[in-house]
């Protein structure tokens, strides 16, 4: 991985756009079963990464290996770069490094054959066709191709937007906003009075009727 990106570095700053196309779109033709070395950096309008799926900060370091075995490509690698990310308890927005790795597969899409027209014969007892159990239930770990060229780009949007946390926090120990005056609490304690908390009974204890 290092001396993939070291190598990427040496190279000139004309080759730059190319590498990043060829990084995203390789040539089927190119990768063979001893494999294919791809590294650069990418941009989230090459991904076509939008605001709503994640907003990352610079360019994401793309690091893959794809190997051609009997005409799955198995594609594995690292992605690295910053992302912004919104706290959950305080709001504030916040920078988190992204570092995860990519293990997927390539298979070309299955050519569906044009439908003929058959003659029924009534006479014959219809049986429902068969389900596929394996076509019915996609790896999701498994894309899909056609023609002479991978288009990496939706594989890896979809890689960092599965990446990102359920629950993003700024840090642990975040003590949020004040649900009353809004305040952010990490900035110092508010006003607002403490909230006195009953036992379990003190609701019982207002409905009670009152004696005349």
């Amino acid at each position: 991985m290092a001396g993939n990106r070291d190598m990427y570095m040496m190279w000139g700053s004309g080759d730059s756009l190319e590498t990043t196309m060829d990084l995203l779109t390789p040539k089927i033709a190119d990768i063979t079963a001893e494999g294919l070395s791809l590294s650069g950096d990418v941009t989230a309008e090459e991904l076509g990464l939008s605001e709503t799926d994640a907003v990352v900060q610079g360019p994401l370091a793309v690091g893959l290996d794809l190997r051609n075995v009997e005409g799955t490509v198995c594609v594995t690698g690292v992605v690295e770069g910053t992302a912004v990310r919104q706290c959950v308890r305080c709001l504030q927005e916040f920078e988190e490094p992204i570092a995860f790795s990519v293990r997927v597969a390539y298979e070309r899409e299955a050519k569906q054959a044009p439908a003929v027209p058959k003659r029924e014969d009534h006479r014959k007892k219809q049986v429902p066709p068969a389900v596929d159990a394996e076509a019915d239930e996609r790896n999701d770990d498994t894309y899909y191709y056609a023609g002479d060229h991978l288009d990496l780009a939706p594989m890896v949007r979809e890689q960092i937007i599965l990446a990102a946390p359920m629950h993003p926090l700024c840090r642990q120990e975040c003590r949020g906003l004040c649900p009353r005056c809004g305040k952010d609490l990490n900035e110092g304690s508010c006003r607002c009075p403490a909230e006195s908390r009953g036992g379990p009974f003190d609701v019982l204890r207002t409905l009670r009727p009152k004696a005349d």
